[in-house]
């Protein structure tokens, strides 16, 4: 892990030295004054008038340059830093999200995006801050507690070496308060992660919560995630007054020390006042470098948790990724083999499940040939649109394999695959920009008349064109601005304009009313024209006219033919068609 920090420092490293060089120079100007100052009391000042008026010109003018100099660095060190820190962060973000880029479906089902996004926003400004602040506090108050120790020993040995001990003896102390706060700052990093969850899950939801009047449930919900993240800062301040408040009795012993053995000291003519006066002077650049660095214990922790927690994400190895002689998916005519296939969405349970237990997808076995449209059919959780979720690897097969003309999906790329397949849902995902922007998602670079003809064939383009903003038009969040039926059309227009030789409709038109659902049923059959299609589909009238149909159960099928033979069978398929029908018939009577 702390390999990896540093690996952050790399690119930076020119602005580091400098960074590093300003800083000792700050720090040693600092230490030289009291030296200066204790000369200055012991020669020039001992002497005449005059001769102090005409040596305090060129003290002046030494001191001056010398201030101009530690102004210079401060400037350097306070801005050109927190610009390196901004630089390590912006890497960092990018290497985050690159990460999260590689991860299959199965990441995201085990992670909520509210921690995610916590680690990617309130982690790395805490490991940033901590980046460039720690190093410069560490060589500037490195410098000022070794130097000023050392002078402290040059000008009285008993009395430094008394304020040594003290100082060992509450570090020591300090240091073991510091586990504390460690385990504090994680768990604080954990509850914090929480409430963001809860957050993003109660606001994502809000029209659900208000279509539902449950206000008080999600502020109930919020406020327990909320009151646990409170529970974890009180103890956090718990343990950092603990700590800050030992810093500040051990300055405070350090004085009592001073007066104490100082007085004894220059009593027994062992010290002089001036040395006394001196060493005084020193203890503020003794003990105010390591209050500065006590203090900065609540930032250390914060950066530690937070770069622990980044390097969860980053040791993690992708669980989908292309073999080292990965090809390009040539697609010839979409001809598609599922053969023998297992999965369950926990796969080491699979491999040691008992006879018992079913996986999800329990060695399937189905054949679609080029451009045939086939629907599966078959009650909820039956495994049809996991079916459809291993097609682009989305995750991968336990065991057996799935084909695309000969080819299996797991020795091409995941890019080559992924664009030849073309997937339209019922939950349609719009991102927050215009229509244009979401309808040339599909083939990012696509001009503006194949964008418009892609809308035309989607049953789209008049209602664009009759907005004010026409393709301008921005959707909202998720394209909160727009009827479930336009949103489904942009989200085929996409696919057009992806022109995908392979398609998956997964419940396209199942929570559309019947206006919606003809306009949309329209452009999905010309979508689907020539191209290998797989529809999920729980009204039967809309799969009807298929090629074949399939019924999937227990990640099973278990019947397979054309819609008046599938009723000729009498079976499972016949069953829920005649469910469907009468259901119907009793409705309309």
């Amino acid at each position: 892990m702390f390999k990896r920090f540093l690996s952050y420092y790399g690119p930076e490293r020119g602005l580091f030295i400098a960074d590093t060089l300003c800083a000792l120079a700050y720090a040693g100007i600092d230490l030289a004054f009291p030296i200066i100052l204790r000369a200055l009391t012991g020669g020039l000042f001992t002497q005449s008038g005059s001769a102090i008026m005409d040596g305090l010109v060129y003290l002046g003018i030494g001191l001056g340059i010398m201030y101009v100099i530690r102004t210079a660095c401060m400037y350097f060190v306070s801005a050109q830093g927190h610009i390196m820190g901004a630089r390590m962060e912006s890497r960092m973000r990018e290497d985050l999200f690159d990460q999260y880029e590689c991860f299959s479906f199965a990441y995201f089902d085990a992670h909520s995006s509210g921690d995610m996004m916590s680690r990617v926003v309130n982690d790395l400004f805490d490991i940033c801050e901590g980046a460039h602040h720690l190093p410069e506090w560490i060589i500037i108050c490195g410098i000022k507690i070794v130097g000023a120790l050392a002078i402290l020993f040059t000008i009285s040995s008993p009395l430094a070496a008394a304020l040594t001990v003290v100082t060992v003896v509450f570090v020591v102390i300090m240091i073991r308060q510091n586990f504390r706060m460690r385990e504090v700052f994680a768990e604080n990093r954990t509850k914090i992660s929480e409430v963001n969850s809860q957050l993003q899950d109660s606001l994502g939801g809000m029209r659900v919560v208000k279509s539902f009047a449950n206000e008080n449930t999600e502020r109930a919900k919020f406020r327990v995630a909320n009151d646990r993240y409170l529970d974890s800062k009180i103890k956090q301040y718990h343990a950092m007054g603990a700590y800050q408040a030992t810093s500040a009795c051990m300055t405070a012993v350090h004085y009592l020390t001073i007066v104490l053995l100082g007085g004894y000291l220059v009593a027994t003519q062992r010290m002089t006042a001036v040395d006394l006066a001196t060493f005084a002077l020193y203890i503020s650049l003794f003990t105010g470098p390591i209050e500065t660095l006590v203090n900065s214990t609540e930032m250390f922790q914060k950066a530690i948790a937070g770069f622990r927690r980044m390097d969860e994400v980053l040791a993690t190895a992708p669980d989908i990724v292309d073999v080292p002689d990965a090809r390009p998916l040539q697609v010839s005519g979409g001809a598609i083999e599922y053969r023998d296939v297992c999965f369950s969405y926990d796969q080491a349970d699979l491999a040691e499940q008992g006879a018992s237990e079913r996986p999800v997808i329990d060695h399937m076995s189905l054949s679609i040939k080029p451009g045939e449209t086939i629907a599966l059919v078959g009650p909820s959780g039956g495994g049809k649109s996991t079916t459809c979720s291993l097609l682009p690897r989305f995750y991968d097969v336990a065991s057996g394999s799935i084909s695309i003309d000969g080819q299996d999906i797991r020795e091409v790329t995941q890019e080559s695959l992924r664009r030849a397949i073309g997937l339209v849902q019922q939950d349609v995902y719009l991102f927050d920009g215009t229509l244009r922007e979401n309808i040339a998602y599909g083939r990012p670079g696509a001009t503006d008349a194949e964008i418009e003809e892609a809308a035309r064939r989607a049953n789209i383009h008049d209602f664009i064109a009759g907005l004010p903003e026409g393709y301008d038009t921005v959707v909202g969040e998720r394209g909160s601005r727009l009827s479930g039926g336009q949103k489904q059309r942009v989200a085929i227009a996409r696919v057009f304009l992806k022109d995908p030789a392979i398609l998956i409709l997964d419940e396209a038109t199942s929570a559309l009313d019947n206006e919606s659902e003809g306009a949309v049923q329209e452009s999905l059959e010309r979508l689907a024209a020539d191209r290998t299609t797989i529809i999920i589909a729980h009204r039967l009238s809309t799969i009807k006219n298929a090629d074949e149909i399939a019924t999937v159960e227990h990640g099973k099928v278990v019947e397979r033919g054309t819609h008046e033979e599938l009723l000729a069978r009498g079976g499972t398929y016949a069953r829920y068609y005649r469910m469907q029908f009468e259901g119907v018939r009793a409705h309309e009577a």
